[in-house]
């Protein structure tokens, strides 16, 4: 009973602070790689408060969609990072097939935050809503892809299984968990708007998509949007960790390892971003085929690996 009570601790902490420390260092690689001194780490915070304590510029041609859409996109990604497996691969709360919960959470969080955009009846804003839904319907069958060969080369259907696959397929689990590593991580840039597919720190009317659905946002919505978007970056991050770490690790061991590599992935993150711009957009759909490629592959191997053809 411990045991489960402070692995319910640590995710939560994890899902509440951790998502400040990723955007934190991330800005901070980039500074470093800019060759400047850059912001505190500590700076996502300090300026997530500031935004709590902010006052909100509503447009009057808005409904009361636009004005709940900040609250039920944070409650959703919140709701869905109850789901995901955090620490020592284990969610708060865990059902069969809990992965598909979890990407509906995450699919109506994105929902909301379409048609927040699509009601304040701008045409700016409406052209990001429909770049955000073109990539996320390209994303999540590959998704649903992955998680569910997992569950196949487990035998176990919750979303635990995630970090079974090394312990339970051998050599030939090693292959399928760098590529799903692979696809999870370009599913991470693609969902959490980061360099190739988006940049956080654009306002070029041609090259933005999440940031220009969010335009009209101001203050404490506009808090609750971007701590969302930090949480479903530390969510994601979570589950490629518990792709590589084995399950057989435990103990205090694996609480270091698995915060150093989530943070080491917030540095990769900076260190993309600062060697590469954004791709042009006709090529954005080129990037997130890669991930649907991946899938399709990762699925021909488990049907290799199950029934020999």
């Amino acid at each position: 009973m411990i045991n489960n009570i402070l692995i319910i601790v640590l995710n939560i902490l994890f899902l509440l602070i951790m998502p400040f420390f990723m955007v934190g260092l991330i800005k901070k690689t980039k500074a470093f790689f800019g060759g400047r001194k850059g912001i505190s780490i500590f700076q996502p915070f300090y300026d997530f408060v500031k935004l709590l304590k902010k006052g909100q510029v509503i447009s009057s041609s808005t409904s009361w969609i636009f004005k709940i859409a900040p609250l039920v996109i944070f409650s959703s990604v919140i709701f869905a990072g109850l789901f995901a497996p955090i620490f020592y691969g284990k969610a708060i709360i865990e059902l069969e097939c809990a992965f598909v919960v979890f990407s509906y959470l995450l699919g109506f969080s994105k929902f909301f935050a379409i048609i927040s955009a699509l009601d304040t009846g701008s045409s700016f804003e409406g052209m990001g809503s429909s770049r955000e839904a073109c990539f996320t319907t390209l994303i999540e069958p590959a998704f649903f892809i992955i998680l569910a060969s997992i569950a196949v080369l487990t035998g176990n259907s919750t979303f635990n299984s995630i970090s079974m696959i090394l312990t339970s397929t051998g050599a030939f689990g090693l292959l399928i968990t760098i590529m799903m590593v692979a696809a999870i991580f370009i599913m991470l840039l693609v969902e959490c708007s980061r360099v190739p597919v988006d940049d956080p720190e654009t306002h070029l009317e041609l090259t933005m998509i999440h940031e220009v659905m969010i335009l009209d946002n101001s203050g404490f919505d506009l808090a609750l949007i971007t701590y969302a978007s930090g949480i479903k970056m530390a969510i994601l991050s979570a589950i490629i960790v518990n792709l590589i770490l084995p399950s057989a690790l435990n103990g205090a061991l694996f609480a270091v390892l698995f915060i150093a590599l989530t943070l080491l992935l917030a540095i990769i993150i900076g260190i993309i971003e600062s060697m590469m711009a954004r791709i042009r957009m006709s090529h954005v759909f080129e990037f997130v085929f890669i991930m649907s490629s991946i899938a399709l592959v990762i699925a021909s191997l488990v049907a290799v690996r199950m029934f020999g053809v």
